[in-house]
């Protein structure tokens, strides 16, 4: 089994940056972080898989980076230039083994953290 779990949610101010971070639980190839506001259907933000290829949204490019650190087995998402329309619940998410590049299927998911941003 594959678990998930999402800290380092908060409050911040537009122009601020907040780093997230997920905590792994077992074994995975691609893994991504997804994003829901109110009233909005959920994106995915950034996809990540085990060589290092990855992919963003238009929305965030430029602005978020994924990464993982193997030797703690964790995946972070590190955000900078905030504003209000990336407020959201962030939530990690993985697919096994065999999910290869490009990735889909998404199987294991995390509780969400939520990131609120001020103008």
């Amino acid at each position: 089994q594959v678990q998930l779990v999402e800290s380092g949610g908060g409050s911040v101010q537009a122009g601020g940056s907040l780093r997230l971070s997920c905590a792994i639980s077992g074994s995975t190839n691609c893994m991504a972080w997804f994003r829901q506001a109110p009233g909005k259907l959920r994106e995915r933000v950034a996809t990540r898989d085990r060589t290092g290829s990855t992919t963003y949204a238009d929305s965030v490019k430029g602005r978020f980076t994924i990464s993982k650190d193997d030797a703690k087995n964790t995946l972070y998402l590190q955000m900078t230039g905030l504003n209000p329309e990336d407020t959201a619940v962030y939530t990690c998410a993985a697919g096994p083994l065999w999910h290869t590049w490009p990735c889909a299927g998404w199987q294991y998911w995390g509780q969400g953290t939520q990131v609120t941003v001020s103008s």
